[in-house]
């Protein structure tokens, strides 16, 4: 039978002794990894201790502060997870125009947008129930959409590049948003409503705020529920179904996705506009629960979210799931600075610890890259 079969063909003791060696494989490359993240993740968080250590603070106290004010005091994973709704909106957005081989820097300005629309629908429509808060998230995503669908446009039809684009479009964001909130017919709450005559928006009626949860004394709102549903419905289109193969290949190899007959306008597109519409969810969802400026638009209304989300969404390397423990760890970093005071130190340097962390977690990839082109080119240069 075996010389039926061919030289070619392995016995089933030769079949079992490859899987195994490459199981044996499989496991040492997941250790080699494991390894090079514990090693860049301890030496940033040595570097971090060094230099709170030459602000005259104690890197223990520090550690301990940022722990309590982020999950340990009561109430305080609550408020972090407050703050991780919307980091992990815009991250998911964020995934969506990598996945297509774009680079939409401009989820700052897409989250200002989205919660610009929502304030005004939000402050028109007032008294209408249920509805009014569908309507306030559902404009946040059209606004969002629209915001990041002009640098789709300018990129597949003029060939502009979107990292300026987005860029560029989210100082005029911000700039749109200051005006709004100095006009009375857009956004400006009347003068009797307004303490020492801020800018600010009229705060948003009862039916247009998201409700609210209390579990253990943390209370945080239901959009969870959203941003949790949508990505994991967004992790099974990316990889259970046609579109989302689609938009991979696009975004590994646009020639060859033209070749296919994948139209890279229209994903490309589609991808920008989604990507967009995220972040602009994420900015109603600021709006509506209330944890951004007490149901209310503000001047500097994005605090920072947008490039939290972008740089969640870099650090999970495009992963959903993973994406989701990623924005829980940077909302910590933000609300548990706030505990950094009672040890004397600056609450920059929550961000400097941050900064520290992001290039830990991205610093294996791009090892783990290089190697792989050393080996590929070696190989290449011996068959050759």
């Amino acid at each position: 039978m075996s010389d039926l079969l061919g030289p070619s063909v392995l016995t089933e003791p030769e079949a079992e002794e490859d899987v195994a060696a490459a199981r044996v494989r499989r496991r040492g490359a997941l250790a080699e990894v494991v390894a090079l993240y514990a090693i860049c993740l301890s030496v940033a968080l040595a570097l971090a201790a060094v230099l709170v250590a030459a602000t005259g603070g104690s890197w223990t106290d520090v550690y301990r502060a940022m722990l309590e004010g982020s999950v340990g005091a009561p109430g305080r994973w609550g408020l972090t997870l407050r703050v991780a709704i919307p980091i992990l909106l815009v991250g998911l957005g964020t995934i969506i125009s990598g996945q297509a081989g774009l680079v939409n820097i401009g989820q700052e300005g897409q989250v200002v947008m989205g919660a610009f629309l929502a304030g005004y629908v939000g402050s028109r429509f007032a008294g209408r129930g249920p509805l009014t808060l569908t309507m306030l998230l559902l404009a946040s995503i059209v606004s969002g959409a629209i915001w990041a669908g002009v640098a789709g446009v300018l990129r597949y039809w003029r060939n502009v590049p979107e990292v300026l684009t987005t860029l560029l479009l989210t100082a005029v964001a911000a700039n749109l948003l200051g005006f709004g909130l100095r006009q009375r017919y857009l956004l400006l709450a009347p003068a009797a409503g307004r303490a020492n005559r801020n800018q600010v928006s009229e705060p948003l009626a009862a039916d247009a705020r998201i409700p609210r949860l209390t579990i253990f004394g943390n209370t945080f709102p239901l959009s969870i529920v959203l941003a949790l549903a949508l990505a994991f419905a967004l992790a099974v289109v990316l990889h259970r179904s046609v579109t989302g193969f689609r938009l991979r290949m696009l975004g590994r190899n646009s020639r060859t996705a033209r070749r296919a007959g994948v139209s890279e306008r229209k994903y490309g597109l589609g991808a920008m506009l989604a990507s967009g519409g995220f972040a602009g969810l994420g900015g109603g969802v600021m709006l509506a629960g209330g944890d951004f400026g007490n149901y209310q638009l503000v001047a500097n209304f994005g605090a920072g979210i947008g490039f939290a989300g972008l740089l969640a969404a870099l650090v999970a390397q495009q992963r959903v799931l993973v994406l989701i423990f990623v924005a829980f760890v940077f909302a910590g970093l933000r609300t548990g600075s706030g505990f950094l005071r009672a040890t004397g130190v600056s609450g920059r340097i929550a961000d400097v610890v941050q900064g520290l962390l992001v290039l830990a977690l991205l610093l294996p990839p791009a090892v783990l890259f290089l190697r792989h082109r050393r080996r590929a080119r070696a190989l290449t240069r011996a068959r050759t």
